[in-house]
């Protein structure tokens, strides 16, 4: 059983970064990728960020240039380096793993990420 843990949400200033974490326990084995959701109350969970086990990562256009994904397979762990925060980044951040054809998935319990003045 694959677990996630997910640190490095909280409340940052308009412009400000911050750094999510996700650390995986298990292994979903074989092929696989690990990415950022985010969430909004009353809206669908949608992808921010994802990177597979051999490096490539995509973006949403909205945070395009300004956050970065990566990974250190050897720890199990996924970074979301987030600069220029914008209020509409405001949600709660999902982590997960899942097989390339969703076949298998997991995901974390999420950290919220609030951006205000």
């Amino acid at each position: 059983q694959v677990q996630l843990v997910e640190s490095g949400g909280g409340l940052v200033q308009p412009g400000g970064s911050l750094r999510l974490s996700c650390a995986a326990s298990g292994s979903i084995g074989g092929s696989h990728v690990m990415g950022w959701y985010r969430q909004t109350p009353g809206q669908q969970r949608e992808v921010v960020a994802t990177i597979t086990s051999d490096g490539n990562t995509n973006y949403a256009d909205s945070v395009k240039g300004r956050f970065t994904i990566s990974r250190e397979n050897d720890k199990n762990t996924v970074y979301l380096q987030m600069n220029n925060l914008k209020p509409e980044d405001t949600a709660a951040y999902y982590c997960n793993i899942r097989t390339v054809n969703w076949s298998a998935f997991h995901w974390g319990q999420g950290t919220q990420v609030t951006v205000s003045s």
